[in-house]
């Protein structure tokens, strides 16, 4: 466990549990603003965002973040020539607590912004997730948040079989039918990888 840090993931997923289509696009069907406000609130107190090479926050403050980029690319740890405040990891070759500390980072939120197999590599350390769920959206064949997601298991019995319990349900856009819930851990969580 890395003391003093915080790990908490953030997704909004379709009616199905998806957040991207099949090619990997967050198609249009998902995005709204009033949880981009929310994600970039949250974005605002990280220490460092981690995410895979096809993710991105986005927003007015993106360039300025530290970033941890999973890939397979690199044996261990790498700068990343294209982002300045960012190292990319390779969690086979060197763990999470080397790359926070290739970035200075020794406390506080860690935001874990996906795609699927990054969602499900901390599945077992999240302190918190923030689900938001778009009501009214269908990704059919797309990429789900974690890839136990399927017929008959959704994104929450994921979540209460990684031990979170979730707090009250809230509406981000209303009309929109836009929801957060926000999961919990009870009990401390294991090492970090």
């Amino acid at each position: 466990m890395i003391e003093g840090c915080h790990v908490e993931g953030y997704a909004i997923v379709s009616v199905e549990g998806m957040i991207a289509n099949a090619a990997g696009v967050m198609p249009d069907a998902i995005r709204n603003n009033a949880d981009q406000r929310f994600l970039q609130s949250e974005l605002n107190r990280a220490a460092v965002i981690v995410h895979g090479r096809h993710s991105s926050e986005g927003g007015p403050r993106a360039a300025q973040r530290k970033r941890i980029i999973l890939t397979r690319k690199v044996p261990s740890l790498s700068d990343d020539p294209a982002h300045p405040h960012s190292v990319l990891w390779n969690p086979a070759g060197a763990t999470l607590e080397a790359a926070l500390s290739r970035l200075d980072v020794v406390e506080g939120l860690v935001a874990i912004l996906g795609g699927t197999e990054v969602f499900d590599l901390f599945l077992p350390f999240y302190d918190a997730f923030h689900l938001t769920r778009a009501l009214h959206a269908k990704i059919p064949a797309g990429r789900p948040v974690f890839s136990q997601v399927g017929p008959g298991k959704t994104p929450e019995d994921v979540l209460a079989g990684a031990g979170l319990k979730p707090g009250p349900r809230r509406d981000l856009d209303a009309a929109a039918a836009i929801t957060l819930t926000t999961w919990t851990r009870a009990e401390a969580r294991t090492a970090v990888p």
